[in-house]
This record gives structure tokens, sequence and C-alpha cells, in this order.
């Protein structure tokens, strides 16, 4: 079969050892971003399967409908919000999908924000390396607060080490988070308002849906502490647009750590965090290690070897009548 892979930044995906498993295949890899969408029909053109990396393709009604030759979707991962599956199940693509979800990466980054964030060590490592040595006073977590908006899976593990550094954890979410938080003796907020104001240290875990979109304003934002750090691993979709550039001007919060943006990739510095010394920006790292890259990947080439076999696997749009 014709396989395709577009937009494997990390240039990684030969590097794995489950790639084996798509040697009798004909393999094309894209490293680089498309420059246009006629671009990226050109290049997806010839595939029968195309491996989507999470949600670096917008996989449109408009990009379907020009894949002529397109048979399935392959996804790492288990879900992703820029795959069309109706238009998938309209034109015969079947869309099959992970089973895997591991907390352990994105939670390991977002404690690594925190700690490089609060303690300037991005800032003053920059500066020496200029030759400066003065240096700014950061600040601790023990006997902080650490907010925890969604106590989830990764957002237990970030509750974790935070309660060892010292923080006081503090959640907000649904009736879970709830449970999770009493069940490990943390502290429930009475509101979201009530988390966005006490918390010293906000960090983001709820899964993105069209009910969460947006689901952090400007207004909440306002509520925080001048001293505040906000940390969003998990997507940018959740903030409304401009809410946290807006507030960071304003000096509500006073410091951001972010690993994902509404349009990726960012390239040439191409984005007004980028400038602000009180942001520490990442490329989207929270998923991005080789056990992770093992993992879902191994689970989306063997949806392609089912496939080939003609016993396609966790079909996301099972009613699909597949192409001949």
């Amino acid at each position: 079969m014709n396989i395709v892979i577009p937009d494997d930044y990390q240039n990684a995906v030969e590097r794995l050892a489950c790639f084996s498993a798509l040697e009798d295949h004909e393999v094309t890899i894209w490293r680089e971003p498309a420059g246009s969408f006629e671009e990226l029909v050109q290049r997806l053109h010839p595939a029968e399967v195309i491996v989507a990396i999470r949600e670096r393709v917008d996989f449109s009604h408009a990009l379907i409908a020009r894949l002529p030759n397109l048979r399935l979707i392959a996804l790492v991962g288990r879900n992703a919000t820029t795959i069309d599956y109706a238009a998938c199940t309209k034109y015969g693509v079947m869309v099959s999908t992970g089973k895997s979800n591991s907390p352990t990466s994105p939670a390991e980054l977002t404690v690594a924000l925190m700690m490089a964030a609060r303690r300037n060590i991005v800032l003053e490592a920059e500066r020496m390396r200029r030759g400066e040595w003065p240096c700014t006073l950061s600040h601790r977590m023990r006997g902080s607060t650490l907010g925890i908006f969604g106590l989830g899976n990764i957002g237990s593990l970030v509750a974790q080490a935070g309660a060892g550094l010292g923080m006081n954890v503090l959640a907000w979410g649904q009736d879970t988070s709830r449970k999770r938080a009493e069940s490990a003796g943390y502290g429930f907020a009475a509101s979201k308002q009530d988390l966005f104001e006490r918390s010293d240290v906000l960090s983001l875990h709820v899964r993105l849906r069209p009910d969460t979109a947006g689901i952090v304003t400007a207004e909440d934002l306002a509520r925080m502490k001048p001293t505040a750090l906000l940390i969003n691993t998990s997507r940018a979709e959740l903030i409304a647009p401009d809410a946290l550039l807006n507030g960071l001007r304003a000096g509500r919060p006073g410091y951001a750590a972010v690993d994902v943006y509404e349009k990726e990739p960012i390239l040439d510095g191409g984005h007004p965090f980028l400038s602000m010394p009180n942001v520490v920006c990442t490329p989207h790292l929270g998923w991005a290690e080789w056990d992770n890259f093992e993992l879902y990947f191994s689970e989306a080439f063997e949806q392609i070897v089912a496939f080939a076999a003609g016993a396609p696997m966790r079909l996301a749009n099972p009613d699909v009548k597949p192409r001949g």
C-alpha cells in the first residue's frame, strides 16, 4: 500500500523500532509542514493510508474530498479534534485509532515548566549566556497553592508532584475531580472563580471538547494574582482567543508557561509570547519522548497491518462503507 506520513517534525518516525512493521509497504514521510492547502493535497493525493500524527493536519471535509485514493486514516493517539469524521464516512474513509493514553510524559513536562517558570530558569540561563550576572528574584513553590483545573490522570500526577514539593493542592472540575481530590486529601475550590483567585500556580488539564473550548475566559484570568503562573500543556483552545496574551500584558496572570498553540507549528519566532520575558514556551513537547512515540506509533502501525489483512480495528466511524 501507499502510505504517507505528514509532519514528522522530529524526524523520528524512521528511527522507531516499530517502523519495521511497515517494511512491506511504500512509505513517504514529510517532515516540514505543507506551505499551502494545495501543496498539502498534492502531498497526500497518492495515499491509500495516511498516518495522522495527533492533530498536526486538519483533515477537513475540503481535504478529504480531494483525496480519492484514501482508504484509511491511522491515528496516532486515541482521538483528534482535527478530523471530520462525518466527511470520512461520507467518502468511505476508515478512521482507526490508538488505544493507549499515557499521562506520564505530559505530566512530567508540566512539572518541568512549573519549576522553570517559577524559578526563572530559562530567563536567567539566557541572560548568563549574554554575559549578565545580576539575577531576578523568583518564587518558591513550597507553601504556595497549586491549582489543578481537571484532576484526571495527568492532573493527578502533577498534583502528586506539587504535593511532594510541599505545595497546597487545590483542585476544580467535574464531580470525578471532586472525588479524586477528597480521596487524595486535596482541597477543592468552591467555584472556578475561587480556583483562579487562590492559585499561585494554575495548571490546565481539561480535555478539549465543544463545551470546553474557551472555558478559561478573560474574566477568569483577571482574577489571578499578579505573581501567579498559568501553565497550559493541554490545548490552546481551552483559553478564549487572545485572553492569555491580553491578560499577561495587563499583569494578571504575571507569568505563563505554554506548550500548545492555536496554530502549530510556530516558525521564525512568529508568536507574541516568544518576545515576552515572563512566558516560557515549548513546541508541544508534552507527549514527545521516545517511549511515548514507540507506544503510540506501534498502535498506529498495528492498525495499518490489520487493515491490510482485511480486518480493520478500533474504527472511530464503524458505520463507514469502505471504498473498494
